[in-house]
């Protein structure tokens, strides 16, 4: 990245708490098209049609970082005012996994989540997740548009989520010891050789896309069209190239403050990577730039889902309206590392780079994002003369890639 700034207290923090895994086992889709995921056929199930009195209480699941009440950092509390503001009393889980998040929400015990891509249209297809009415979300009118009725967080036009917040996945590399500066995803994969031993790559099945993406670009004979939409052969051709290049590998990370640790000493010098790793590892001193290679990046947008089965659905719609209000959801996007989702949260963040340095508003950015989704049968691409590989395959041929 070509303008790395110096870390606000907010982000240093969100280091110091979060060994997070941001979607363990994350998947997403073209952040390039308005539609909605293609075969898939939920449960008929109807959003509410108007806030009731509040219950009193509302139980999230949430990522590290985006339900903070003080307790982490006193300073990072915006819990509190929710509380006294709604009378409806905060009781949050925080989740490792997209997968343990969707197995917390099959037990009807939680109100809301915050869904990564690939957990988002597995709640949807099985029911546990209802249609969200957005018209008891005032501030979702100022949500970023190419957020809105997307593929991850909804179906057929119909919405199931109030966007959270968004980041890209990014080739990062120490200036000082690849060289020439990388232009291509080819750094990790078929040139991947050169930095045998020290080349990094994100832990999860999801991963599998951005194999797929890479072969997109060069393998146009494959016909990928959605990295998350493969088809068998499709599928095997990006297992072979991550088979291929598990054996340059380093180290694969979850916890981004071991990429961080990695690329300091120098053990890893090339690889995926978040913005807000970028950030901090700069920040250590250590000469790298990350950015968007010219086959575009996968990337993640996070949703707030409601459960089917709420028993506080009112204080959960208000936790929606809340979260993603302009000031909350900017001292969210600060504190995790993000693009916040709200336009007007550009206007209160603490650092007024801080939605430049993270695209919040280039839309032409974002269109060459493929944000995670859930791979299923059928083919999220449209297509209805093959079959798809669904996620659990992914999960399998990820153990195997691995060795």
């Amino acid at each position: 990245m070509e303008n790395v700034v110096r870390l606000t207290p907010t982000l240093k923090a969100v280091a110091a708490v979060a060994t997070l895994v941001l979607a363990a086992t994350a998947c997403g889709s073209s952040g390039s098209t308005g539609s909605s995921s293609g075969g898939l056929n939920p449960p008929d199930l109807k959003a509410q049609s108007k806030l009731g009195k509040s219950e009193g209480e509302v139980n999230l699941i949430a990522w590290a970082g985006y339900v903070e009440d003080g307790s982490n950092d006193p300073k990072v509390n915006w819990v509190s005012d929710f509380e006294k503001q709604t009378g409806c009393q905060v009781n949050s889980k925080v989740a490792a996994s997209s997968d343990e998040m969707v197995k917390l929400m099959k037990t009807g015990e939680y109100d809301a989540v915050s869904a990564s891509g690939d957990a988002s249209l597995r709640l949807i297809a099985s029911g546990d997740a209802a249609p969200v009415n957005t018209g008891l979300v005032p501030n979702y009118k100022d949500i970023f548009p190419d957020l809105k009725l997307q593929a991850w967080n909804s179906v057929k036009g119909k919405a199931y989520g109030i966007p959270h917040g968004r980041g890209a996945n990014l080739l990062m590399y120490n200036t000082q010891k690849v060289t020439p500066a990388p232009t291509s995803w080819s750094a990790v994969f078929d040139d991947a050789s050169k930095y045998k031993g020290h080349v990094t790559a994100y832990d999860s099945p999801i991963y599998i896309a951005d194999a797929a993406l890479y072969l997109k670009a060069t393998k146009p004979e494959l016909k990928i069209k959605d990295p998350y939409a493969l088809d068998q052969k499709q599928f095997d051709a990006a297992v072979a190239l991550l088979k291929k290049q598990n054996a340059d590998i380093g180290e694969y990370w979850s916890d981004y403050l071991k990429e961080i640790s990695a690329f300091k000493s120098g053990d890893s010098v090339v690889g995926t990577t978040w913005q807000v790793i970028a950030n901090l590892t700069a920040d250590e001193g250590t000469k790298i730039k990350a950015f968007v290679p010219k086959e575009g990046s996968t990337g993640w947008s996070d949703t707030w889902m409601i459960s089917a089965k709420a028993k506080h659905p009112n204080c959960a719609y208000q936790w929606l309206n809340w979260i993603v209000s302009p000031k909350v959801n900017a001292q969210v996007a600060e504190y995790f590392g993000e693009a916040p989702a709200n336009a007007k949260a550009c206007a209160e963040t603490s650092d007024k780079n801080f939605c430049t340095t993270y695209h919040a508003a280039d839309t032409a950015y974002w269109k060459n994002i493929a944000f995670w989704n859930t791979p299923i049968q059928q083919c999220l691409d449209g297509r209805t003369d093959v079959k798809c590989v669904p996620y659990a395959k992914w999960v399998q041929a990820w153990t195997e890639i691995k060795g």
